[in-house]
């Protein structure tokens, strides 16, 4: 599992002297609006703070061209609600058309909809450390999904899903604290 880094690329090229094997590229926010400073990125739709269709779609239409390196754009979601998710979904699919599109995964999940080509969990730190969430990973994983960790902050969630064979992982406390990726790392080389 590698990280994607909500930062700016200087950041990211930082993350990536700290440990280069354990950084894929970029993670892209409506949010934060960092400008794409990698081959590799994803872009997440910012539900976790807060929703502006305007925004995504902004993003979405200015790295257009870029689609090709893009692993997976998430189509907004609840946090917390598979149901709601799964509403979101029906509603506004259709924005990421064109893009590899991941559907998040939260408290109730009981699958993916048609159309689903990476699943990104995502939920409350109660979902994260059930064991929905680690048969959902397996699942998609048999079925040649990509997938996806949200909020990936230390060890013991990287090596969790890690072993479990999740392909990337993202943390706000590792793209801002520089101590954080060192020690996850660290406990990665002790495995």
């Amino acid at each position: 599992m590698k990280f994607l880094i909500d930062g700016h690329r200087d950041r990211v090229k930082f993350r990536k002297e700290q440990w280069l094997e354990g950084v894929a590229g970029q993670l892209l926010t409506p949010l934060t609006r960092y400008s794409l400073g990698e081959k590799i990125f994803a872009i997440d739709n910012g539900c976790f703070t807060s929703f502006r269709e305007s925004n995504f779609k902004g993003l979405l239409k200015r790295e257009y061209l870029n689609k090709e390196s893009c692993l997976f754009v998430c189509v907004p979601d609840k946090v917390g609600s598979h149901k709601e998710t799964l509403a979101l979904w029906d509603e506004h699919n259709y924005l990421a058309d064109g893009w590899s599109k991941a559907f998040v995964a939260q408290e109730g999940y009981d699958g993916y909809p048609d159309g689903t080509d990476a699943l990104f969990i995502g939920g409350t730190d109660l979902f994260k450390n059930s064991d929905e969430a680690m048969d959902a990973v397996l699942d998609a994983k048999s079925k040649g999904l990509h997938v996806h960790i949200g909020r990936v902050n230390g060890p013991e969630r990287f090596v969790k899903f890690h072993v479990l064979g999740a392909d990337t992982c993202d943390g706000s406390g590792v793209s801002r604290y520089d101590h954080m990726l060192p020690a996850i790392r660290d406990a990665v080389n002790r495995l």
